[in-house]
C-alpha cells in the first residue's frame, strides 16, 4: 500500500499551472465518485478571514461534551496532513484520520480523476467529502479553504449553517483588492433559507453581507444586534433573546477569542441540538485547543534553544487584521507580566509585511527574521529584515528557526517574551521541532 505522502506528493503534480477559482473540476471528480457531497452528515459551513478554525473547535468540543458525533475539515495543516480530517466513530469524541483509510482514500480519488488537472485542495477534499459520507455522524463542520462562493467546498448545496466570521483584507490574488469585493466571495457560502450566524465585522463588510443575505433569503443573526459576547469580571457573558449565558472565559488566548467564542455559541443556539446545555458550552471552552492560535507552548525541544524561562509564544495569522488581534493580547500580557518581547518572523511573499508588523510598533525589543523552509514562495530572512528595518524595528536575520532562538536567548534580555509568527507554515515547522511528526490535536 502507498503512504499518503506519496500519492500526496503525485497529487500536486496534477495542480494547473494558472489557478482559475472554479467548481466545475471537482464537479466533474465528484460525479465519477458518485457524489458524496449529497450524503453527509447536516453541515455547518464556515467562511471568514481570521476566526474560522477557533470557532469551529470551540463548536466541536461543546458538541462533543454533549454527545455528538463530530466531524471536521480544515485548512492547512500545521505538521500532518491528516490533521485536516478528523472522524467521530463513537459519539462525544472525534481522532484525525488514520494512515491507511486516508491512503485508500487518496488512492479512490486519484484513480477516478484519470489525470485531470484538479488543484491539491480540489482533490483531497473530494477525499474528505467520501471519506465523512461513508461513516455516520451528527454533523459535519466545514472549513473553506481561502474563498467562499467558488470554494471547494461550496459544493454542498444545502447545509443546516453558515458561520461568517471576521473578514478583512487577504488572498487579493484570489478574492479581490477591497473588503467589499473579499466580503462578496466569503458570503457567497450563503444557502436559500439557511441561517447564518454573522461574527463581528467591518460595516463595509456587513452591508455586502446584508445584501447578499437579502438575495439568497438567508436569515442574519449579527454580532451584537442578534446577540452579544464580552468579558465582564473575568467570565464572558453572552446574551441572546434566549436570554444570558454566565460562562468562563475561553481557554484560548487573546481578547479577539471572546468574539469567536461568541460566534461559537450563536451557531450552537441556532442548530438547536437538543442535549445541548451551557454546561456543555462551559466544557468546550475550557478544553478547546487549537495549535498556532497564539499558543504558549509547553516546556520541550525548542526551549533547548533558549532555556526554560523563557516563554515561547506561536501564532500563525499572516495578514494585518490577525497582527493586530495578537499585537493586542500580547500588550494585555505586558500590562499583567512584563516581559521582554522577540519576534521571530517569517512570511510568504503573497502577504504584506510592512502592514503585518505595523500593529507592533512600541511593542517588541526586536525583530529576527527566518525564510520559512521547504515553501517556494517564502521571502528571505534578509528580505524580511530590510522591510522590518525601514518600518523602524531593530532586526537581525537568522539562518533557520534553531539560530532565530538562540539569537533571541543571547542577548542581554532576561525572561524574554518570544513570539513565532507570520505564518501558518512556520508555526508548522515550529510545532515539528517541538513536539516531532505527530499531528497537532
Amino acid at each position: 500500500m502507498a503512504l499518503s505522502d506519496d500519492i500526496l506528493a503525485r497529487l500536486l503534480a496534477l495542480h494547473p499551472k494558472v489557478i482559475d477559482l472554479s467548481l466545475d473540476r471537482l464537479q466533474r471528480l465528484l460525479d465519477a465518485l458518485g457524489n458524496p457531497e449529497e450524503h453527509l452528515a447536516p453541515v455547518i459551513h464556515f467562511a471568514g478571514t481570521n476566526g474560522k478554525g477557533s470557532v469551529l473547535s470551540y463548536m466541536r468540543t461543546s458538541l462533543e461534551a454533549a454527545g455528538a458525533r463530530v466531524q471536521t475539515y480544515t485548512s492547512p495543516h500545521l505538521v500532518r496532513f491528516h490533521e485536516r480530517i478528523r472522524l467521530s466513530q463513537e459519539p462525544g469524541k472525534s481522532q484525525h484520520i488514520e494512515e491507511t483509510r486516508l491512503s485508500d482514500l487518496l488512492e479512490e480519488c486519484e484513480a477516478a480523476n484519470k489525470g485531470a488537472q484538479i488543484t491539491f485542495f480540489e482533490i483531497t477534499t473530494a477525499a474528505a467529502f467520501l471519506a465523512f459520507s461513508r461513516l455516520e455522524a451528527d454533523f459535519l463542520l466545514l472549513e473553506t479553504g481561502l474563498g467562499g462562493r467558488l470554494d471547494a467546498t461550496n459544493v454542498v448545496k444545502q447545509p443546516a449553517l453558515s458561520v461568517l466570521t471576521s473578514i478583512d483584507i487577504d488572498h487579493q490574488q484570489y478574492l479581490g483588492d477591497t473588503l467589499e469585493e473579499i466580503a462578496g466571495e466569503k458570503a457567497g457560502i450563503l444557502k436559500r433559507d439557511v441561517p447564518c450566524i454573522v461574527g463581528p465585522q467591518k460595516e463595509a463588510a456587513l452591508k455586502v453581507i446584508e445584501q447578499v443575505a437579502q438575495n439568497t433569503h438567508s436569515p442574519l443573526l449579527i454580532f451584537n444586534q442578534d446577540w452579544q459576547a464580552f468579558e465582564q469580571h473575568g467570565r464572558l457573558v453572552y446574551q441572546d433573546d434566549a436570554g444570558l449565558l454566565d460562562l468562563p472565559l475561553p481557554r484560548l488566548a487573546g481578547r479577539h477569542q471572546i468574539d469567536n467564542a461568541g460566534t461559537a455559541i450563536a451557531a450552537l443556539r441556532a442548530l438547536g441540538f437538543p442535549p445541548l446545555t451551557p454546561a456543555h458550552i462551559e466544557t468546550g471552552l475550557r478544553n478547546t485547543r487549537w495549535p498556532a492560535r497564539l499558543e504558549r507552548l509547553e516546556i520541550g525541544a525548542l526551549h533547548g534553544f533558549t532555556g526554560e524561562t523563557t516563554e515561547i509564544w506561536l501564532d500563525g495569522g499572516h495578514n494585518p487584521h490577525a497582527a493586530r488581534a495578537v499585537a493586542s493580547a500580547l500588550a494585555d500580557l505586558e500590562d499583567r507580566v512584563p516581559k521582554p518581547v522577540v519576534l521571530i518572523l517569517g512570511m510568504l511573499n503573497t502577504k504584506d509585511i510592512a502592514q503585518y508588523l505595523a500593529p507592533f510598533k512600541g511593542l517588541c525589543e526586536q525583530i529576527i527574521t527566518v525564510q520559512i523552509p521547504g515553501e517556494a514562495n517564502a521571502v528571505s530572512a534578509e528580505d524580511i529584515a530590510s522591510i522590518a528595518v525601514q518600518q523602524g524595528f531593530t532586526t537581525t536575520p537568522a539562518a533557520n528557526l534553531e539560530q532565530a532562538l538562540k539569537m533571541a536567548s543571547s542577548t542581554n534580555l532576561s525572561d524574554q517574551r518570544i513570539l513565532i509568527c507570520g505564518s501558518l507554515y512556520l508555526a508548522g515547522n515550529a510545532l515539528k521541532l517541538h513536539r516531532g511528526d505527530t499531528a497537532a490535536e
